[in-house]
């Protein structure tokens, strides 16, 4: 009975053993250890085993590995790169144009400055005439007499020049052939539209600026077209950058004769506007005068 469970251990190592055979044999051997080869001045023999010439207690040193310069990541921008120059700018179209372009950016530099200091001036002299008109409102005709208002009112004023004008006439004088109200009135009339013409004095320059200086741009968009025709025909290509540069030109002097001709337009009906009330202003002034003058004679 012993023998019998003997013999059936034994087989049940005998088959344990086999399967872990077969299973090694299956696994793959491994791959041997790479060897660093030994440094060209040293002899063969030198080779020994990592570990065998060590001092116990000591790690071998490290060699250190060679570092390669980092790359620029690419699409990255450098850091310090100067910002490449406009080559179809202002400064551009100054060096690289003709003399006509060069005329024709001079003339509309001259139309643009003249708007503008027209603009201010009237419009300092309107706001000047404007506030007189409130002081007639509040002096003129709150005085006792007439030679009192008219000394309350700026020596400057247009309105005391209206005011002299009718004492003027009232007095008597060229009364001969006339009617004292007809004098009067021509009077006040002559001297109401020469303060309109003080008023009106530099305004026509607006509307010539606004009305040519489109033209005076057209002339140079023009000029740089048919540079850029007579490029193409010498160098017998179209090519983007041989016309380029007039075409560019072309484009500047169009774009600088909108920018001089719009602001003087709408300078000019603020200008003309803001003339309409003043003058209004005046003929009001001179008809309520005309009214006391003739009451007072009568």
């Amino acid at each position: 009975m012993i023998m019998k469970h003997l013999a059936i251990a034994a087989a049940l190592v005998f088959l344990s053993g086999a399967t872990a055979g077969e299973v090694l044999a299956q696994q793959p051997p491994p791959a041997p250890a790479a060897q660093t080869p030994p440094p060209s001045g040293a002899p063969a023999g030198s080779m020994s085993a990592p570990g065998q010439n060590a001092t116990p207690g000591q790690a071998a040193p490290e060699t250190p590995a060679a570092t390669a310069p980092a790359a620029p990541a690419p699409g990255k921008p450098a850091v310090n790169a100067a910002p490449a120059e406009n080559p179809y700018g202002m400064g551009a179209f100054w060096e690289k144009s003709d003399w006509v372009l060069k005329t024709v950016l001079a003339i509309l530099t001259v139309m643009s400055v003249g708007t503008w200091y027209i603009f201010f001036t009237k419009f300092w002299d309107q706001s000047r005439v404007l506030n007189q008109g409130r002081i007639v409102d509040r002096r003129f005709w709150s005085s006792a007499n007439l030679n009192e208002g008219i000394d309350k009112l700026p020596k400057n004023s247009l309105f005391r020049s209206v005011a002299e004008s009718g004492v003027r006439a009232a007095s008597g004088q060229g009364t001969g052939l006339v009617n004292l109200n007809d004098w009067i009135s021509m009077s006040l009339n002559r001297q109401l539209e020469e303060a309109n013409g003080r008023m009106q004095g530099g305004v026509a320059f607006l509307a010539s600026v606004g009305s040519t200086a489109p033209f005076v741009g057209l002339f140079g968009t023009v000029w740089g077209i048919l540079n850029a025709l007579i490029a193409i025909g010498v160098a017998g290509q179209a090519s983007i950058d041989k016309v380029a540069g007039p075409v560019g030109q072309a484009l500047i002097a169009t774009a600088l004769g909108l920018a001089v001709a719009v602001p003087a337009v709408l300078c000019y009906n603020y200008l003309v506007r803001r003339n309409k009330v003043i003058n209004e202003k005046l003929r009001g002034f001179a008809s309520d005068l005309q009214t006391y003058l003739i009451t007072n004679k009568k």
